[in-house]
């Protein structure tokens, strides 16, 4: 069993309210192989909603309280982030999952590369808040690009 970012599913999660669909990963969802979440929702942001940049680090310096996400007004979401990270993170362990499949680049799911809080699309070396608590507990996350 996977978990797998909604959007990648087709569901329409992402903060401008569209989906990202990647037809290896709705066949996984379909197939029963693969779990949907949004961690942004399930932190209790809305959709659509303001997009949203890590500042300061990565995810894993957020976890670690040296790092804030905030949108793009300026507002920080810093705890709906991490709220939806753990919230993520049980339903992995509950399903059983070993493996996520994440939207590349995002504040929560990013792994590798995420965007580097300033809003211009410059990217930089990390990992979105969800991806570095999942990494921490064990499970092994992959973007739809390395599929």
């Amino acid at each position: 069993m996977k978990i797998v970012s909604a959007c990648l599913a087709g569901l329409n999660t992402r903060y401008n309210g569209k989906s990202k669909p990647n037809k290896k990963v709705i066949a996984m969802v379909m197939k029963r192989e693969a779990v949907a979440v949004c961690p942004e929702q399930l932190g209790g942001l809305p959709t659509p909603r303001p997009p949203s940049e890590i500042r300061g680090g990565d995810g894993a310096k957020v976890l670690d309280k040296k790092a804030r996400v905030c949108n793009c007004n300026g507002k920080s979401v810093t705890w709906e982030f991490i709220r939806g990270a753990h919230e993520t993170l049980k339903i992995a362990k509950e399903c059983g999952a070993k493996e996520a499949i994440f939207a590349s680049k995002s504040p929560s799911c990013g792994c590798g590369k995420i965007y580097d809080g300033s809003f211009s699309g410059r990217l930089q070396d990390g990992d979105g808040v969800t991806t570095a608590l999942l990494k921490r507990s064990g499970i092994s996350v992959m973007t739809e690009e390395q599929l």
